[in-house]
C-alpha cells in the first residue's frame, strides 16, 4: 500500500495541495491519503481525495508522535509532537513495518508537504 502524508496550512489550496503530491509521487496515484486529526475536514483536501478516488484517512496525534520522521520541522514538533506532520501520517497510515519512500515534499506555495511511505496496511 501507498500512502500519500499530508501537512498543509488551512488556507492551502487545492492546486497547492496536488503540486505537492505530484512532486512526492509522479503520476502514481496513492492508495490512501493520510493527514493529522482535524486537518481531514479540509474541503481542498477532501476535494483532492475525491478527486483521485482514494480514501482519506485521520491519524491521531499521539500516532503521529511516535513516528520516527526523516526531516524535523520546529513548527511541526511544537503542534503535534513530530518533526514532519505529511512523513508520520504516510507512516502511520502505512502500518507497523512501513518505510519512507523519501523526505517530505514542499509545495512551491511553501502551503503543503507531502510524504509518501509504503506499508501493509489495509
Amino acid at each position: 500500500m501507498r500512502v500519500a502524508g499530508m501537512g498543509f496550512r488551512s488556507s492551502a489550496s487545492l492546486e497547492s495541495l496536488r503540486g505537492v503530491l505530484h512532486l512526492a509521487c509522479g503520476s502514481q496515484k496513492p492508495d490512501l491519503i493520510a493527514t493529522a486529526q482535524g486537518k481531514e475536514t479540509n474541503a481542498a483536501l477532501r476535494a483532492l481525495a475525491e478527486e483521485l478516488r482514494v480514501p482519506l484517512r485521520a491519524v491521531a496525534h499521539d500516532r503521529l508522535a511516535r513516528q520516527i520522521t526523516m526531516t524535523c520541522s520546529q513548527v511541526s514538533d511544537a503542534a503535534y509532537g513530530t518533526g514532519s506532520v505529511a512523513e508520520a501520517a504516510a507512516l502511520a497510515a502505512a502500518g507497523v513495518g512501513a518505510r519512507l519512500v523519501a523526505p517530505r515534499h514542499i509545495s512551491i506555495d511553501r502551503m503543503a508537504t507531502c510524504a509518501i511511505a509504503e506499508g501493509t496496511s489495509t
